[in-house]
């Protein structure tokens, strides 16, 4: 070690003497320290995964939020728990040329380097998603990592540590949130009896704008209704604009489509598939859900992977039966086709919402997701008779996989059963040894995590429990809560199983 610590100075010294390509005052050098600054509290990659969010379609909106998960890792192991184990000074500055230091120096140990570890863990994170992408953004980490030995930040070994520690992060994300190139549809039940319609005769298709980018390249909720009225010339499309009234339009649609014998359809994410379903429900129609928001888990689930795959069952008529999860308080029956939470969750899709405005989705979804894990504090239920402190209730309509805390994707859409998986907050530590258990693969085994799968679950008081989320909505609650299942209740159309 110690051999390899003279090394490491030694190098840093000839980076420090180096006078080209990189020297003082060059163009290079100039480049290379704004991009150190800019790098500073992952600024540069939350912007980065905005772009990729907004412009890079399906691919690019799943590269940027792993990206952005993988870089809180590394930043958390990194900064909070690595440089406090080692402990290693900052290099001296003397060599440093005084024109390439940064105007304010870090005051945190030096080993390994946050930045670098920040800029590989997003990069390698990007890639797993998006080799395109990365081809852009892998050059942008390098060059991070090389700023913070020019600027005399960092020695050499403090980067490579860092780039060695963020990539192993994000590769280790596999582990709970698999590529979705891995993911297999849901097993579906047997077949349900469907209206075929050719053309999309009787069909009434709702375009949701306000979703996220879906499944088109373009991106456009006009060019995606024109894409529908293409593929399904004889269906009504009709498209909710911002300030339209989705839930009316939804319920117009869904008369018209019941008078007509056809069926109901809606092109949007999950919260706008989660009110159409509702309605289907109540009329007995059946659904075609188009993708057409950020994540689209239910489509996913379903095996649709773009609108010709919906547009194909519905003219031969494929449909069948999926569970719809129930959530009952003392105001409301709520459904949910994918998930149920309350806890730390709803509160974060809240806060995501109330940034959402000012600095778009995925900048709101990290600053959200930074200020709960900070502040955040466990809310008090009754169950059984006695109080519980919980960090997070989550609910799956059927059951997920990985095992664990981020469960992804579902074998089966039918199988009567709710996937129960809670973090205590009861325990001494429990936000830290529930964040040293995630790390370390082994939250199945963790006394701060429990998982079940049951038919039923009743929650006696919500206590401070103010909101729940139902499929990624927040919504308020109160009162006792049960969560049931209503088996096969809706009928959807889904490609013939190959």
């Amino acid at each position: 070690m110690r051999r390899l610590d003279v090394i490491d100075r030694a190098l840093f010294h000839r980076v420090a003497a180096a006078h080209r390509p990189f020297g003082t005052g060059s163009p290079a050098g100039v480049w290379l320290r704004r991009l150190s600054r800019a790098a500073d509290h992952g600024m540069l990659w939350f912007g980065t995964a905005a772009v990729l969010g907004a412009v890079g379609g399906r691919a690019g909106r799943r590269a940027a939020l792993r990206g952005v998960s993988s870089l809180v890792l590394a930043s958390t192991a990194a900064n909070i728990a690595a440089k406090q184990l080692t402990r290693r000074p900052r290099p001296p500055l003397g060599p440093v040329p005084v024109p390439r230091r940064l105007l304010r120096q870090p005051v945190t140990t030096s080993f390994p380097s946050g930045h670098s570890a920040s800029a590989a863990a997003f990069a390698t994170a990007v890639a797993i998603e998006s080799p395109a992408a990365a081809a852009l953004v892998a050059p942008a980490a390098l060059a991070v990592g090389a700023s913070r030995v020019y600027t005399g930040a960092h020695h050499p070994g403090d980067v490579l540590a860092g780039f060695a520690l963020g990539s192993a992060l994000a590769v280790l994300t596999l582990r709970w949130w698999p590529r979705a190139s891995h993911l297999r549809p849901a097993a579906g039940p047997p077949r349900r009896p469907a209206p075929a319609l050719p053309g999309g005769a009787g069909l009434c298709v709702v375009v949701n704008s306000g979703s996220g980018s879906g499944a088109l390249s373009a991106d456009d909720p006009e060019e995606t209704a024109a894409a529908l009225r293409a593929l399904l010339p004889r269906a009504e499309v009709g498209l909710c604009g911002p300030d339209d009234d989705l839930p009316a339009l939804l319920t117009e649609a869904a008369d018209r489509a019941a008078a007509a014998g056809g069926a109901l359809g809606v092109c949007g994410g999950d919260g706008s598939v989660n009110l159409a379903a509702g309605l289907a429900v109540e009329r007995n129609l059946p659904l075609a859900v188009f993708p057409g928001g950020t994540l689209n888990h239910f489509a996913l689930d379903l095996g649709i992977h773009g609108i010709e795959a919906t547009a194909a069952a519905v003219t031969a008529g494929h449909a069948c039966g999926v569970d719809l999860g129930l959530a009952a308080d003392d105001t409301e029956r709520r459904h949910f086709l994918n998930t149920f939470s309350l806890g730390v969750y709803p509160e974060l899709v809240r806060l995501r919402e109330e940034f959402e405005d000012r600095l778009g989705k995925w900048p709101a979804l990290a600053l959200a997701t930074a200020r709960v894990l900070t502040t955040a504090e466990p809310v008090t239920v009754r169950a059984g008779g006695r109080e519980r402190r919980l960090w997070l209730l989550f609910a799956g309509n059927g059951v997920y996989d990985p095992p664990g805390f981020a469960p992804t994707h579902r074998s089966g859409l039918a199988d009567g059963l709710l996937d129960v998986r809670v973090v205590d907050g009861g325990r001494p530590f429990a936000r830290t040894r529930l964040a040293a258990a995630f790390l370390s693969g082994t939250l199945a085994r963790s006394r701060v995590y429990h998982a079940a799968r049951i038919r039923a679950l009743d929650l006696d008081a919500l206590g401070d429990a103010e909101r729940i989320a139902v499929d990624g909505e927040s919504v308020p609650a109160a009162g006792a809560l049960r969560l049931a299942k209503a088996p096969r209740a809706l009928t959807v159309y889904r490609p013939e199983a190959r």
